[in-house]
């Protein structure tokens, strides 16, 4: 009777021959990929280059290709903060890429991901996928996206730029801002933009400069700043500059805006008896960047922090400090123009952590809102 031959040696030679070829891929795809499409992004691990060059690989066509040779040029937008997902798969659906999927791909093996710009581009079909990822390391941006936070101040302006698509240095910013050539009738001789740098989103000229962008801003603010407004200013005994330090005081303190008129009347309470204003915000201004918490605005406080010596320190100085703090929004100096009628003298944050206040007429009703 004769033995069966086995086929275990059949069967592992199989194996060894599958793994080889399994090696040979892993090694050739992303060498493949290399020589098409540059170097990968040294932030990716082993298994992404794999599987970012094989998609690249086999789908070489969908970057290389025009999606369509007659296509009209047109305008392409990049939002602030728009992710790399959004932006391919709206390329995809303007018509202009093949593949949002493999256009993705590209940008995350290259690393140009991170550097993509807000902005405006010319893009068109007629266009490789490849071609519009280069254009969108900016170098082709014709506009700018630029957005300026309501409560911002100077610096926080300033540290936005590097990031904007803007080719100003924060430094020669804050130069700019220091020094505003602007009209005596809405800044002070010698005082800085800080407070008329006025907040929103502004769609800029790629080569805007410094003086520019701040005689920009503060035209933001001039055109926000109706006759109604600094009439009413007026009326209430505030020169334009001073209530534009209220608001500044007013956009730091409030989270809800429905209660800055609330919070204006208490300091209009406190200025006219004299009491001092005693409000953090000015603080954390007078204290600057905080390098262990990285942040303009230094929170909490601590003890110490109150007795620095500081003009703008208003647990220290009475009335107004000699400058804005923030760069306000419409709603904050609509508070100061239009200030709740009340008795308040104190208020402070809620238990909650709803950002809301308690307000009160006198210490005694104060100190019983203190939280538990």
């Amino acid at each position: 009777m004769k033995r069966r031959k086995s086929c275990l040696p059949w069967m592992l030679l199989l194996a060894m021959l599958f793994l080889i070829g399994l090696l040979a891929v892993a090694l050739f795809v992303p060498l493949a990929a290399r020589q098409s499409f540059g170097e990968p992004s040294p932030s990716l691990n082993a298994w992404q280059r794999f599987s970012y060059g094989f998609k690249l690989v086999w789908n070489a066509g969908d970057l290389t290709q025009a999606r369509d040779p007659a296509g009209a040029e047109q305008l392409f937008v990049i939002q602030p903060g728009e992710s790399v997902v959004s932006i391919s798969n709206r390329l995809e659906q303007a018509g202009l890429i093949r593949s949002a999927s493999i256009f993705r791909a590209y940008l995350l093996w290259t690393g140009l991901d991170t550097i993509i710009q807000t902005g405006t581009y010319r893009l068109s079909p007629a266009q490789t996928g490849f071609d519009i990822a280069q254009m969108l390391k900016s170098t082709t941006l014709t506009e700018v996206t630029f957005n300026v936070l309501t409560g911002w101040r100077m610096e926080e302006i300033a540290a936005s730029l590097p990031t904007s698509g803007l080719d100003i240095p924060p430094d020669v910013f804050l130069a700019a801002a220091s020094a505003p050539a602007v009209p005596l009738d809405l800044i002070p001789a010698g005082a800085s933009a800080e407070g008329f740098l006025y907040p929103g989103t502004y769609i800029l000229p790629r080569t805007t400069t410094a003086d520019q962008l701040v005689s920009i801003l503060i035209q933001g603010f001039s055109s926000h700043l109706t006759a109604e407004v600094r009439a009413a200013f007026d009326g209430h005994g505030l020169t334009l500059y001073q209530a534009v330090i209220m608001a500044s005081i007013i956009q730091k303190e409030a989270v809800v805006e429905d209660e800055m008129p609330l919070i204006a009347s208490v300091f209009y309470n406190r200025l006219a008896i004299g009491m001092k204003l005693q409000t953090d915000p000015t603080v954390q201004y007078a204290l600057g960047y905080n390098t262990t918490q990285g942040t303009w605005w230094t929170t909490p406080l601590s003890g110490n922090d109150l007795h620095i010596d500081s003009p703008y320190n208003t647990y220290i100085y009475p009335g107004l400090p000699p400058g804005p703090i923030s760069n306000p929004g419409l709603t904050a100096l609509a508070a100061v123009a239009n200030p709740a009628q009340t008795n308040y003298y104190y208020f402070q944050a809620k238990c909650d952590g709803s950002g809301l206040h308690n307000f009160a007429e006198t210490l005694e009703q104060h100190l019983q809102n203190n939280c538990p």
